[in-house]
């Protein structure tokens, strides 16, 4: 299998985050982060692979629906 550019793997890292919008803050990825800043977070951080790219923003979703949960079960 030919290796994945940069922008390859942020296409498929952002198409994961749209099928999965309702799914675990992937939401805020899709509202906060275009194609070309996921490319520049890869470039940043040396990512090069999709499994490394998926990690990273995984986690970041991660965070996100965390912070969803306890938005939505915080008394007032």
């Amino acid at each position: 299998m030919p290796k994945m550019s940069a922008a390859m793997i942020a296409e498929r890292v952002y198409d994961h985050a749209v099928k999965n919008y309702e799914k675990g803050g992937w939401d805020v990825i899709v509202e906060c982060w275009t194609v070309e800043d996921i490319v520049d977070h890869m470039d940043k951080y040396g990512i090069t692979t999709l499994k490394g790219a998926m990690s990273s923003f995984g986690a970041t979703a991660d965070v996100w629906a965390d912070r969803q949960a306890d938005a939505r079960n915080s008394a007032f």
